[in-house]
């Protein structure tokens, strides 16, 4: 089983951290999936480079192991991050589009209705990723934070995004890379140590936040994962819950019913957090702004 780490030449914030990643000690040159792809080994991690969009080549895990005969265990996607208030930040979120039905139109990759599994990661790294930050002296000037569950591209094991925002002059920085380089050093046990964010059955019965309902930047949930110890699955901010109006729909039994595909969004959310932390106990975390 490996880890297979992606990133684009396409994005500064993308090959900027993958460069610093390769420049530590135990790069070998890997096998070749594909034309316009090269890839690098690690011990168990492997890093593909493509030039395409970040978010437009799918099941990039299945055909690693159809073409090397490697099962991968997880994903973990290098990218750039965009805001309109243009603040430097360091984020890390789940992906997937669940609220989106079939024949909708899809802005940024996925497939209609699908989230994907949330990498178990997510929250433990989320924490160190502050720790090396503030270390790095990139706090405050950065913002450490998550993202909602938002585009694709589409994948088949637990994932997520590692992004540095928000702006042309942050994406090429290099102690921005440098610090997102660390992280995967460290957090994957390239140190010598264990890694950080292991789910194993030794977990079993640990309880998973799914966060339901507010904004982009999820921040009462992030109030929550800042704790130690506490695991994150897919985060669902309020335009990943669409509702319609209750008075244009009737019920089986005549009454006013919500519509829209909330409810939806939730299940394939709740399916694929449980999905990648087996024996977890799945825990909702609304946002008081949001009631379903």
């Amino acid at each position: 089983m490996v880890t297979l780490v992606v990133a684009t030449t396409a994005d500064p914030a993308s090959v900027g951290p993958a460069s610093a990643f390769l420049a530590m000690p135990g790069w070998n040159p890997g096998p070749s999936i594909a034309a316009g792809m090269e890839s690098f080994a690690n011990g168990a991690v492997r890093l593909l480079k493509h030039d395409k969009s970040i978010v437009s080549e799918d099941d990039l895990d299945r055909r690693w192991e159809e073409a090397t005969g490697e099962s991968v265990d997880e994903v973990i996607f290098l990218s750039r991050h965009t805001a309109v208030s243009n603040r430097p930040a360091l984020t890390v979120h789940p992906i997937g589009v669940p609220h989106i039905r079939e024949g909708e139109h899809l802005p940024q990759g996925g497939r209609p209705g699908w989230a994907g599994m949330p990498n178990p990661r997510i929250g433990p790294w989320l924490r160190l990723m502050k720790k090396i930050a503030e270390a790095n002296g990139l706090v405050p000037e950065f913002e450490i934070t998550l993202e909602a569950t938002h585009h694709g591209p589409v994948v088949n094991t637990p994932t997520m995004f590692l992004e540095i925002g928000s702006t042309e002059e942050y994406w090429g920085r290099q102690d921005a890379a440098q610090a997102i380089a660390l992280l995967l050093w460290e957090g994957l046990g390239l140190n010598g140590g264990s890694g950080v964010g292991n789910w194993s059955r030794n977990n079993n019965g640990d309880k998973v936040l799914l966060g339901i309902g507010g904004g982009h930047y999820v921040p009462r949930h992030m109030d929550i994962v800042w704790k130690d110890g506490v695991w994150v699955g897919h985060l669902l901010s309020g335009y990943s819950l669409p509702m319609e109006d209750p008075n244009q729909q009737k019920g089986e039994n005549g009454g006013n019913v919500i519509g829209g595909a909330w409810k939806q969004s939730i299940k394939v959310s709740y399916d694929a957090t449980k999905a990648a932390f087996p024996g977890g106990e799945v825990i909702a975390h609304l946002d008081q702004n949001h009631y379903i």
